[in-house]
């Protein structure tokens, strides 16, 4: 028999499995060795000690930079992390061994927070093959019956989905009527229902039906694989993406080396006496080392994301506290992201000629519903329990696919469902059945799905079940169109109808309905090509391919996949949408802060240079004044920490909200 679906989650980064990772376990034993050399040193321990504490710090974490660097020097490139060992061992050299292991630590934790990043994300990519069910029930000649594992499945089998699990395949059915909930692929609030001749997809979730489906695709074509596939390929490509400062390394590596070898080799070949010539390259290699302008762009970003993270919400890297202040448009997913993804009963609408209470209406309904798992048979029971009503029992209670479901309630036949019902009503209607398809129309009109009461045979009231709106919805659009000068956009996979009835009521003109991931992913580059920073907002596994392609990628946390939050740059925990241009504003002001700190930095590199090469710099002068820098700069980014810098960037927002 297939396997049904388990309501479990993967489980969470645990410190082994953290551990696990190489760069992780290699940064741990550097900071531990670090703060190890530095109590001894502090406490006057023998100088053995401390230094040797501290030799241990450079091999622990600087050989990974180190062969890192080597690397790349073979294919003729120059990065940052060889000048940082260089520099380092520069400063062991002549005795300011300290500062060469602060320089490791700090590069060798900022290595393994990648590494964990990148294997965390990877690990959630292979998780989301678990949707599709391992094995299939294959109908084979003469209907018999065989399990099969789904990865064995090829085109024009057939298989048989029962009631309750979950489709191995893509492909089309050829028998049984059912509804599917395929939320996990194209973002629908509600189950669809599915008849011979329509599509279904592997991994999504079959109702109270039986189907035979013919597959239509080889398991490593689905649409599961596919968003696999994408989301793995858009990952690889962000993956690339580097910090202002780091984009420079190039140029800046360069001509530090070429600059220190030439302190060298230029003095030497006129004469000059060996020892002062290299303390003095060494002397300009300590002063003109990156570590303030490294301590320059960290600081800032790191205290922005820590004050981001008392406000829920996660950041997951420098580089994505960066691209927040970037963003030039935004991009909605609609179902658990500007909606709340919970079906509810927007409107309960009685027809006038049934001359019947709606709280007696919706009694009858809740009671006939209230032995339904479907989404909206739930809906239907939380109004009457509101609005306090009590709920008679039901008897005889069946459900059909695409229909609803009917049962005796107090001695009354009572069917809800679908406006097909009102069909039976006769060729001939009469008022109430014509009063009936009329608010029906009204309903789906705009955007909602109709859902009709009837009690023996006669249409008493309809039910328009909407997706309720995210509180700030409307304001957080106002703020971000403010914010990045363009209006936001909404890619969602459901109809257009319900797509442009959401849209309008919170102030979004731009819609795309009825995309599947790959659509979602053509939309993101379509945005791009046009010269935009894309940050798309989403929730679901078909919303994660789009996220991955994105500037910037943020997730719904509180409902949010495992794919989505771990493809992610960035988790709303809360659900709080307002906190968006809030973020916005704080990446910015951060962004201030860092280009404040790199003048600062470069101000005092470019002083100390100077006096090395115009002057004799005393060694102990040079130490102070990089220190110096490296703890002004360090300072002023902590700032960000303060509370008050998210009130400022909230009021900031209010005022440009006002007219």
């Amino acid at each position: 028999m297939q396997e049904r679906p388990q309501p479990t989650r993967p489980a969470r980064v645990s410190w082994a499995w953290v551990w696990g990772v190489a760069e992780a376990r290699w940064a741990v034993i550097a900071t531990v060795l670090f703060a190890a050399g530095g109590l001894a040193q502090l406490v006057d321990a023998p100088v053995v000690l401390w230094w040797g504490l501290y030799l241990g710090c450079y091999l622990a974490g600087g050989w990974e930079p180190a062969s890192a660097g080597l690397r790349a020097l073979r294919q003729r490139t120059l990065d940052v992390d060889l000048l940082m060992i260089v520099a380092a061992l520069a400063a062991a050299a002549i005795g300011q061994v300290f500062d060469g292991a602060l320089l490791i630590v700090i590069f060798a934790t900022s290595g393994a927070l990648e590494a964990v990043a990148t294997r965390r994300t990877a690990d959630s990519v292979r998780a989301l093959l678990d949707l599709a069910p391992e094995r299939a029930v294959r109908i084979g000649p003469h209907g018999r019956e065989d399990v099969v594992e789904t990865a064995e499945l090829v085109v024009d089998d057939i298989v048989l989905v029962r009631p309750g699990e979950r489709i191995g395949a893509d492909g089309e059915v050829l028998d049984g009527v059912s509804e599917v909930d395929q939320a996990a692929i194209t973002g629908e609030p509600l189950p669809v229902l599915k008849q011979p001749g329509d599509e279904v997809f592997a991994g999504t979730v079959n109702g109270t039906g039986a189907l035979r489906v013919r597959v239509g695709r080889p398991a490593a074509d689905s649409v599961v694989a596919r968003i696999v596939a994408m989301v793995e390929r858009a990952s690889a490509t962000k993956a690339r993406t580097q910090l202002f400062i780091e984009r420079v390394e190039q140029r800046y590596s360069a001509a530090m080396v070429v600059a220190t070898l030439a302190l060298v080799a230029i003095p030497l070949a006129l004469g000059a006496a060996f020892e002062p010539t290299l303390l003095r390259a060494m002397t300009f290699m300590i002063v003109a080392s990156p570590c303030a302008v490294v301590l320059a762009t960290m600081p800032p970003l790191l205290s922005a994301i820590a004050n981001a993270g008392r406000h829920r919400v996660l950041i997951k890297s420098a580089v994505v506290m960066e691209k927040f202040g970037q963003a030039t448009l935004v991009a909605f997913d609609k179902t658990g992201t500007l909606t709340e993804g919970a079906p509810r009963v927007a409107e309960l609408a009685v027809v006038p000629a049934a001359a019947i209470h709606a709280d007696e209406a919706l009694t009858l309904a809740a009671a006939t519903e209230r032995s339904s798992e479907h989404p909206i048979a739930r809906a239907v029971v939380a109004l009457a329990r509101e609005r306090n009503l009590d709920l008679p029992a039901a008897n005889g209670f069946t459900s059909a696919p695409g229909q609803g479901v009917s049962a005796t309630v107090a001695g009354r036949c009572v069917r809800v469902g679908s406006p097909g019902l009102l069909i039976a009503c006769g060729d001939e209607p009469d008022e109430g059945t014509i009063q009936a398809r009329g608010l029906v129309r009204r309903f789906e009109t705009g955007g909602r799905t109709a859902v009709v009461v009837l009690i023996d045979d006669v249409p008493v009231a309809v039910l328009a079940i909407a997706d309720r709106l995210r509180p700030g919805a409307r304001e957080t659009v106002t703020a971000l169109t403010a914010l990045t000068g363009h209006s936001p956009i909404l890619l969602t996979g459901d109809n257009q109808r319900a797509a442009e009835a959401l849209a309008s009521e919170v102030g979004i003109t731009d819609v795309r309905a009825c995309l599947l991931p790959a659509g979602k992913v053509d939309a993101v580059r379509a945005l791009q090509a046009d010269g935009h920073r894309v940050l798309l907002v989403g929730d679901g596994v078909n919303d994660a391919p789009a996220m991955a392609t994105a500037h910037l990628g943020v997730a719904m946390g509180r409902q949010g996949s495992d794919l989505a939050l771990e493809t992610a740059d960035a988790v709303i925990v809360r659900d709080e949408l307002d906190t968006l241009p809030s973020m916005i504003g704080l990446s910015r002001r951060a962004h201030r802060v860092v280009r404040a700190n790199l003048f600062i930095a470069a101000a005092v590199i470019v002083l100390l240079v100077g006096w090395d090469l115009v002057g004799t710099l005393p060694l102990p002068l040079g130490v102070a004044g990089h220190e110096g820098s490296t703890v002004i700069v360090g300072l002023n980014g902590m700032r960000l920490l303060h509370s008050r810098v998210w009130r400022r960037v909230q009021g900031g927002r209010s005022q440009r909200q006002r007219p």
